[in-house]
């Protein structure tokens, strides 16, 4: 054992214990599913703040992104773009009438708000079952967390993919969404450091009297090697060959930071609505901090040429080799951290569709399981933590054969479930009278059809253009059957009214 490796050991277990410490003392204030959904619905705005940037970004911030930064140059900083002005737009545009309508409806869930919101239960199992969806997003965070240790740690990839798995379902297994946000909390203060040392240590490998001069010669030494590495678009990518992708990349960050589910139970959890500002300004801050690790591909790539074989290793490899062994343990130790703050969220998201959204909310309100409300609560509690093992085994299984690129992975779970939500989430903000359930149903069906069009028809060969262009197919359907598919009832608040 090497001395990375050491350190690396050393600091992992310290870091596990933490967070299973964590998910012990959430645990101890999970004592219904409110609790385990939503935190019971009374976080305040930094501690929400600080857990929705650390789901939003993932491991994907410092393996597959930074991997298509190393693969495809410059034109992957156009998803900075995407990240810190799409995602903040979609929070703003939902979070706070999707709030004030909750103090009414006390849903847990997205599934729970929609079908609450429409009253429709086919709307709500819908979407419960679109959220399936994630259990690739949470398989991507399981790669990023096995390259990780199989990388620097001498472990086999399936030996690797076994632990990480195994430490994730743990420690939310007991806490649920408490233990969720407050190691989402230490670990996005851990993604914020080593984001900014990142960005910072490319300027001083590669410096040359001044930051133009340096980013001059990483762009020289990109352009030697393919010109396509410097360009404003890449043809070789498919994410950024044209403004159109570009777009539809902006696009879809918007729809995922608006109904992402494990973002949406956040906005949920909120005590106080007047705090959205303050949670999103949380948020904003920490995530501008941690996107420009994308740099690292970039300066992983003027460094190594194209020698290294899995891109989503560039990131790893330049750490290991230009950081001093003991910051290069943190920042590894850093990057298995951005996994679980993003994969303890899924868990929680996803476990909650089958206590509350399906037992809860389906077969015990309408009366098909007679039970008295402790005794559903209390099966609802061991659904949601075996539904936790069940999620954990089929995201395994999806990935022991490793993608070639994770985020690849990650967005076919994000595109599928905002081509179907999207357009209920948005009608119900926008919209001054509620519609018939059927519009939303149907918004739901013909965005998700419209999504497997796209993409598995290879008729879009990016996954966020083609969950983008879904997107605005669902919502544009939204809008139009709600003229047609008419529900008489008082008119709710507008936007303008809940600001």
């Amino acid at each position: 054992m090497n001395v990375l490796e050491l350190y690396i050991w050393i600091g992992m277990t310290i870091f596990v214990l933490i967070m299973i410490l964590l998910g012990y003392l959430g645990g101890r204030g999970t004592k219904n599913i409110d609790d385990f959904a939503i935190g019971g619905g009374q976080l305040g705005p930094v501690l929400l703040g600080l857990g929705f940037a650390a789901t939003y970004l993932s491991a994907a911030v410092f393996l597959g992104y930074p991997g298509w930064s190393y693969e495809w140059g410059y034109a992957n900083l156009w998803l900075m773009l995407a990240i810190f002005g799409g995602g903040p737009i979609g929070a703003l545009l939902v979070a706070k009438r999707v709030r004030k309508i909750n103090t009414k409806q006390k849903s847990l869930s997205l599934p729970d708000w929609l079908g609450d919101y429409y009253n429709s239960d086919i709307l709500r199992v819908g979407t419960a079952l679109l959220l399936l969806f994630n259990i690739f997003y949470i398989a991507a965070q399981f790669v990023a967390g096995a390259r990780v240790f199989e990388f620097t740690m001498g472990l086999s990839y399936h030996t690797a993919l076994t632990l990480i798995a195994a430490i994730v379902i743990v420690y939310v297994f007991i806490g649920g969404t408490l233990a969720d946000l407050y190691t989402d909390a230490v670990q996005i203060i851990m993604m914020t450091l080593a984001g900014i040392i990142i960005f910072i240590s490319g300027i001083v490998h590669f410096w040359e009297g001044s930051i133009t001069n340096t980013f001059e010669v990483i762009t020289e030494n990109l352009n030697a090697q393919n010109p396509n590495l410097v360009g404003i678009f890449n043809p070789e990518s498919p994410y950024f060959d044209s403004i159109s992708a570009v777009i539809g990349a902006i696009l879809i960050q918007a729809a995922f930071a608006a109904t992402a589910p494990q973002l949406f139970n956040k906005v949920l959890g909120l005590k106080n609505e007047k705090d959205i500002g303050k949670m999103i300004l949380v948020y904003v801050l920490v995530m501008f901090c941690c996107v420009v690790t994308l740099f690292g591909g970039i300066y992983s790539r003027a460094a190594f040429g194209d020698n290294i074989e899995v891109s989503d290793m560039a990131l790893i490899e330049y750490i290991i080799q230009f950081f001093p062994t003991i910051i290069a343990a943190f920042m590894l130790i850093v990057i298995l951290a951005a996994a679980l703050s993003t994969t303890d969220g899924l868990f929680v998201s996803i476990s909650t569709v089958f206590a509350n959204d399906i037992f809860l909310k389906v077969f015990v309100r309408r009366n098909i399981i007679k039970i008295n409300d402790k005794k559903a609560q209390q099966i609802a509690i061991r659904i949601s933590r075996l539904a936790v093992l069940a999620i954990g085994i089929v995201s395994y299984l999806i990935v022991l054969n490793p993608p070639k690129y994770m985020g690849d992975l990650l967005w076919i779970g994000v595109s599928g479930i905002a081509a179907g939500t999207v357009g209920p989430v948005l009608y119900a903000i926008f919209g001054k009278k509620k519609p018939s359930p059927r519009a939303a149903e149907l918004s739901m069906i013909i965005g998700l059809a419209s999504y497997f069009i796209l993409y598995f028809g290879k008729i879009e060969k990016s996954t966020m253009a083609a969950g983008a262009w879904a997107t605005l197919i669902g919502i544009t359907v939204m809008f139009i059957l709600a003229k047609y598919f008419k529900q008489p009832q008082l008119e709710i608040p507008s936007q303008k009214d809940a600001i």
